[in-house]
């Protein structure tokens, strides 16, 4: 009878044991997920570093989760410490190679590390997840690496990709305006920009990229009316004072 309440009681101290360690393992993972949600608030309001220190802690009792590794890995991009994004971007793809936000993060953390060929290898499983809402985000992103690689004809097929998706792409078409004055290819650029400017003519990047293209294309009459332009556009603004420096740089040049 003794031996048998001894192997009771075993039994008994064994499963009261497992039941306290997952209970304890509860009470951590709830513990974790609210320094989540509060990681995840401070993100929202731009407090990175807080968002760190409570992401961090999270990680500490629940590290196999790969919504948490995308959020740690956006904080370091937040912070500029792009390799250490790149390592938790990729645990978050590794726990969920279905997960084409973290895909798409690694992209941008590849580009970021311009390490080109590795941006365009996770852009493309992105590009290629029929599930994936906005397409045109990480085509647009594979002809900006495709451009970086001088790989123009392919940076403008991507960059068309993009458009075709959402044609109001203003990213997209400033991308692909690039390309073109690479190749020298100045009327088409002209043309993608009016496009540009025919979306949003109260965008004054946009004026400056035409008159980088008119200088590009040896044209320094062009680009000073298009600075005088967004002086006129856009008075009294950075834009205005930006616009004066690069016109009156141009005017003596020009007298030179």
């Amino acid at each position: 009878m003794k031996k048998y309440n001894s192997a009771f009681m075993f039994i008994l101290c064994v499963s009261l044991f497992f039941a306290s360690c997952a209970h304890d393992k509860e009470l951590l993972k709830k513990k974790g997920e609210s320094s989540r949600i509060l990681g995840e608030a401070y993100m929202q309001e731009g407090n990175y570093s807080l968002a760190l220190r409570e992401l961090l802690s999270a990680e500490k009792a629940y590290p196999d989760d790969p919504v948490l590794q995308n959020d740690i890995g956006l904080t370091y991009m937040a912070k500029k410490k792009i390799n250490i994004a790149i390592e938790h971007f990729k645990k978050a793809v590794k726990l969920n190679p279905s997960y084409a936000a973290a895909h798409n993060n690694l992209g941008t953390a590849y580009l970021a590390a311009k390490q080109w060929d590795k941006a365009i290898q996770s852009f493309k499983i992105v590009a290629n997840d029929l599930l994936y809402v906005n397409h045109h985000f990480p085509l647009t992103n594979l002809g900006w690496a495709y451009y970086n690689k001088k790989e123009y004809d392919k940076a403008v097929e991507y960059y068309k990709k993009a458009l075709e998706n959402q044609p109001k792409f203003i990213i997209a078409l400033r991308g692909l305006a690039k390309t073109y004055i690479a190749m020298k290819k100045f009327d088409d650029c002209f043309k993608t920009l009016q496009k540009a400017i025919d979306i949003t003519p109260r965008f004054p990047p946009l004026y400056f990229d035409i008159a980088k293209a008119y200088i590009a294309s040896n044209d320094r009459d062009s680009a000073i009316e298009t600075y005088k332009k967004v002086i006129t556009l856009f008075p009294n603004t950075k834009w205005a004072e930006e616009a004066q420096k690069e016109a009156g740089k141009l005017l003596l040049n020009n007298k030179g």
